[in-house]
Order: structure tokens, then sequence, then C-alpha cells
């Protein structure tokens, strides 16, 4: 018997960092993916509720982008390629504009920066400093950009801002929808200190916003204060960015998470599931009048990476020419959201939240050991979830949007037995 049969982690254990955290909750070594599972090297299946934290919005190693993307290594497609213009971004260009920003009347101009979202991140925080030439960025409570310096100074998180082990400076934090419970109404204290010359708020270059926190526990961010927000900003003069990296391309159901408050951002950005198959893409979208930048001005190795633009175009062109994914993912929410108040209302504790969009939803437990021990009983019994929020309170299902009815049953009958066996 081998080293690695006899222990088959230990190369991880002996070699790889101390930083890494997913394979501590999962502890198996994953061999091979296809469609809504994965399975581990001795063939066991695990349904999976993670999605690569929403970097697989259509699946593990889907057929059709997979096609797309062997077609093109075959035919020595260019892999790196800087920002130089290439066949596939071409092609990618030109699916994007055709598929999602002129049927929703967007001018956006698209800019690759480095390939992860806390890139796209820092890249919109730079542009916004550079066009209004202020400092400041506003965020809000339980925020989460990034882990990069400038993404963690807007993130609300206090462990994660710990890692930095530096000061992060220029961001200001407000309350997030809900956060007062509606005690206090909305913007009231954000409005007053824009408005009082005494507050010691500089005036902010941007806003920065998710629509829906996923890290900072499925806070779901009402229509309504969303449009509140965007007026505010448009009155005082600062510039609106939407962080939908992991709530974009789908997740919610319309392709950007906006879309359903009728507001249009400054500068928004993308990455986790835009190449569609889990390589490595960002994109930073902003109104024309914003692109001043210079030539390099703002750089990166890998940004080009040819293959996730021919992955992206191929799902753009297979879940993106007309309605039918968005339709089936709202369809889907209702379903998912009574599974869910069901499970609410068989629990045998006080205190059990739930909440959500589209196809991302969270169970709020009363403290983070009971949702981490349902979602380890869920690993357990063949299904990949992950906790999130303050206190890692909540449950959170992130499911393929390709996923089948069965799968997604599958799914939620493992969580709601996880839930009774800790209850």
């Amino acid at each position: 018997m081998t080293l690695t049969e006899l222990a088959p982690t230990s190369v991880f254990e002996t070699v790889e960092s101390e930083v890494r955290s997913y394979c501590r909750a999962w502890p198996v070594v994953f061999e091979r993916a296809s469609g809504s599972r994965l399975y581990d090297e001795q063939g066991r299946p695990y349904l999976d509720f993670f999605a690569g934290a929403g970097s697989l919005n259509y699946g593990h190693n889907n057929p059709v982008l997979k096609r797309a993307l062997l077609d093109y290594l075959a035919d020595d497609g260019v892999t790196h390629g800087l920002d130089m213009s290439t066949t596939a971004k071409r092609d990618f260009l030109e699916a994007f504009r055709s598929a999602v920003l002129e049927p929703r009347a967007l001018p956006y101009k698209v800019m690759f920066p480095g390939p992860t979202g806390t890139n796209a991140v820092e890249a919109a925080l730079k542009l916004a400093r550079k066009v209004t030439g202020r400092e400041t960025v506003v965020s809000f409570t339980n925020a989460f950009h990034g882990m990069s310096l400038g993404s963690l100074a807007v993130t609300g998180n206090s462990a994660k801002r710990a890692g930095a082990g530096v000061t992060l400076p220029n961001a200001t934090r407000m309350p997030f929808d809900h956060y007062f419970d509606g005690q206090v109404p909305d913007f009231l204290w954000f409005e007053r200190l824009l408005e009082d010359p005494g507050s010691g708020l500089d005036h902010p270059a941007a806003v920065i916003v998710e629509t829906v926190q996923g890290e900072g526990g499925i806070n779901v961010a009402r229509a309504e204060w969303l449009r509140a927000l965007a007026d505010l900003c448009r009155r005082h003069d600062m510039l609106l960015i939407v962080d939908d990296v992991q709530m974009g391309c789908g997740r919610t159901g319309d392709f950007f998470s906006f879309e359903e408050a009728g507001i249009t951002p400054d500068i928004v950005t993308l990455s986790k599931s835009i190449s569609g198959y889990g390589l490595p893409m960002a994109l930073c979208l902003f109104r024309p009048e914003l692109d001043l930048w210079e030539p390099g001005e703002h750089n990166g190795t890998f940004r080009g990476n040819n293959p996730a633009f021919v992955t992206a175009t191929a799902a753009l062109d297979a879940y993106w020419r007309d309605d039918a994914l968005r339709e089936r993912t709202l369809g889907r929410a209702g379903r998912v959201e009574r599974a869910l108040l069901d499970l609410r209302g068989d629990d045998g504790r006080s205190g059990l939240a739930v909440r959500g969009r589209g196809l991302v939803w969270g169970l709020e437990f009363a403290d983070g050991e009971r949702a981490e021990a349902v979602c380890r009983r869920a690993f357990e019994t063949g299904l990949l979830l992950e906790t999130s929020g303050p206190h890692g309170e909540v449950v959170k299902l992130l499911p393929p949007l390709t996923a089948t009815d069965d799968e997604l049953d599958e799914g939620l009958g493992i969580l709601a037995r996880s839930v009774r066996h800790t209850a």
C-alpha cells in the first residue's frame, strides 16, 4: 500500500499552508466532477450546493462549455494574451454586447482587470477615485468585497480585515438594509452626515454595495432600498458601484442582480461565473464618460485569459440569448423558499430565519455552532454546504442554476434531515 493510500491528505497537511479552509470542512480528496456533483477518489458522490462559491452557476464540466474549450485548445488557440486583441476576446466582447448589454440598454465599457473578483473591485475603487479626485469610499455593514488591501478596506468582517496586518484607510461604513430592523429610516444617518459640515465625513468618491450580501449572511437589500441608494448617490455626486461578483450571471434570476430594482450603477464588478466554467476571469464595467484610464495605467499579466473568454462566450450563447434560464431560476426560488419555510416551522428550536433571492438562500440559526453542525452532518450524508454571516450562523445554499428538480429536492431533503439531526 502506498503512502497516498495510507494517508490520502497528508501532503496537504505537511506541505500546504495553514491558510487552507474549505478542505478542513470537507476532509476528502476530490477526483472528478460533473453537473451538480463532485466525486471523491473513492467514487463517493457529493451533491454540490456550494458551486465553487458561486463560480459554477452552470455546473461542473458543463458539456456545452467543455466542448467549446476543448475545440479551442485542440486548434492551438491563444491561451495567454495579456490585453492583446485575439479572436477569443473579440468573440466574447461581441457576445457580451449583444446578449447582455444591448438588451438591457446598458452603455458600459468593458475592462479586463486581473482575473479575480478582488481585482475587479480594486479596479472599480481606483477608477472612482481617479474620476472624482476624492478618496473616501462608503461601504456597508457585513459587506464582503475581497481579500486584497483595497477590497478589505471596504469589507466589514473583522476577522478577514485583521489578516491585512495594516491600517485599512479611506473607507466609511454605513448600515445595510434591515440593519436596524426598521427602527431607523433608510439613509437618515448617511444623508445627515453628508449634509453636515461638522460630521467629519469627507465627501465620498463612491458607494460600493452588494444587492445580496453572500459572505455577510445572505442579507437581501430591498429593491426600494437600492433605488433610494441610487438616488442618494445621484443627489450627492457619488458614484454607485454594484459588486456583482457572486450575485451576477443569473444567481438572482436576472443576469445582473440590480435589474430587479431598475437602477443603472455607474460601475459594476463581475467575476466568479462570468467564465461559466470556473476559469479565472473578471470584468469591471463602467459608463463611457468614466473611462479616463491612460493606456497601461491599470495592468495585470493574466487579464487576457483566452480559454475563459471561450467558455464565457459559450455560456452567453447557451443561456442568455433568451429568458429560459431566468424564468427557471425565478420559478425554483419559490420551491426553495417553501421548503426552507416548512423546515423552519418543523424545527424544534426558535429563531430560525429564512432569506434569499433566486437561487441563493440562507438559513439562519441562533449561533454558528449549530450552523456548522448542520453543514458537517450534510457533508457526512453527501451534500456540500458552507456557513456565512458574522458569526458563521447562516447555512448558505448556492446550488448550480442547472441543477435538476430532482437534485434540488434531494439537496433540500438532506438539509432538512441534517437540521433535524442537530435539533
